[in-house]
């Protein structure tokens, strides 16, 4: 085992750890080590139970003048309280729905409503699809879409070019907080600046973002951002974060009866109540890292509790690296220093075998790991990369162990 740093000592790893059910599972005799963080991480014991709660005494549609009515009421306001927290928001700026790309689709459609043929959308090369789609399909409508390319050396965004494609039409810049694919992190207040000179909106995916590190929306000024909390510990449930000018006079597509006030104008249908319970307790999960030291602060309780995971993710992601680095069959795409600031993701090619065969391989001996593109398509087809199976993919979260890493890596040397 190679040697720990005093600060990962002072991290609860097994109180952490003895939260997480999933956390026993075996493979052919062997503990299951979850590096499939990315595509959704495990959840805690409380988040289960909370969705349990609900179906048992809690469950009804809202609105009505009984007590499981009200029940549902009380779980919707206290997940919208929880999650403001989570992103330095307010309650009524915060809308649920089925996931990311759902509503991402329901936004671009409703922005497109205020734009004319000949404006323009600014997309980068670099993200998911889920936020290169939507806006892409406005060009139906006679609107420009212009995509940003990326320095394929490190993978990050081209600003170059992110400045040379931005203009007076351009309505709406559409930009990852992180690539999910190889984790390297974008530059959002200088983004924000450029596209404020251009008077243009500014919406971020910040789904792989918001597990690893702290997001506060009113110091990024972003008009919109969404994230999953599938993947900070939760259960399938999008979040759509609304500033309030903006919100406000979002011209969304809904039925009759629906509210026309934010948040609900952006909530079509009846919601994944039991969802948006156990996102409360993800949320309190990550407040309880903070170790009770914020006392009834929920916002502190949760810039403190990502600064410790932030920190104990980045210790076991330098190790990480560094193993990879020593292996000389593997090739490591995107951030691989301290230059440029990137989440705890790891993507990388192995001489002799094809992303889908190592990760069969780990698999077989209980070590869980994505391979392929992971609906970043654009950029490993950018990469070169999509005839040959795309990359194989490492995710952190704060559940793993420098074990696991070391068993992970011994595992991808000896494959």
């Amino acid at each position: 085992m190679k040697g720990v740093d005093k600060n990962m000592e002072s991290y609860d790893i097994e109180g952490i750890r003895g939260q997480f059910p999933a956390l026993s599972l075996e493979v052919n005799g062997r503990p299951a080590a979850y590096f499939d963080g990315p595509g959704g991480t495990q959840v805690p014991a409380a988040v289960i139970e909370a969705q349990k709660k609900y179906f048992t005494s809690q469950n009804s549609n809202r609105g009505g003048a009984f007590d499981t009515s009200r029940e549902t009421d009380r779980v919707i306001a206290e997940g919208r309280g929880h999650v403001a927290a989570l992103l330095g928001a307010r309650p009524q700026e915060i809308a649920f729905g089925a996931n990311m790309t759902t509503l991402t689709f329901r936004l671009s459609r409703a922005l497109a409503r205020d734009l004319q043929p000949g404006d323009e959308i600014l997309i980068t090369d670099l993200d998911h699809e889920a936020n290169r789609d939507p806006w892409l399909a406005l060009k139906q409508q006679g609107v420009a879409v212009k995509s940003v390319r990326f320095n394929p050396e490190d993978c990050t965004l081209d600003m170059e070019d992110f400045i040379s494609k931005l203009s007076s039409k351009t309505k709406i810049a559409a930009v990852a907080y992180a690539s999910n694919a190889v984790g390297i992190i974008n530059d959002l207040r200088k983004i924000r600046a450029l596209t404020r000179q251009a008077d243009a909106l500014l919406v971020v995916d910040a789904v792989h973002y918001v597990p690893h590190r702290a997001v506060d929306v009113g110091d990024l000024e972003c008009d919109y951002l969404l994230c999953s909390a599938y993947k900070f510990f939760g259960p399938h449930v999008g979040v759509l974060y609304g500033r309030s000018e903006a919100f406000e006079q979002l011209k969304t597509y809904r039925v009759r009866p629906q509210k026309e006030q934010m948040p609900y104008k952006m909530e079509t249908g009846t919601a994944n109540h039991e969802g948006i319970a156990g996102t409360t307790e993800a949320v309190k999960f990550i407040a309880s890292l903070a170790g009770g030291k914020n006392g009834h602060d929920l916002r502190a309780a949760v810039l403190s509790g990502m600064e410790g995971l932030e920190e104990y993710e980045s210790e076991l992601m330098q190790s990480l690296i560094e193993g990879l680095k020593d292996i000389p069959s593997v090739r490591l795409y995107g951030p691989t220093g301290a230059a440029a600031p990137c989440t705890p993701t790891a993507a990388f090619t192995k001489e002799g075998a094809t992303p889908r065969e190592l990760a069969t391989r780990l698999g077989d001996i209980g070590i869980f790991v994505w391979d392929g593109d992971f609906y970043a398509t654009t950029l490993i087809e950018k990469l070169g990369l999509a005839d040959s199976g795309g990359v194989v993919r490492v995710g952190l979260a704060p559940y793993n162990t420098q074990e696991e890493v070391d068993r992970l890596l011994e595992a991808i040397e000896q494959a």
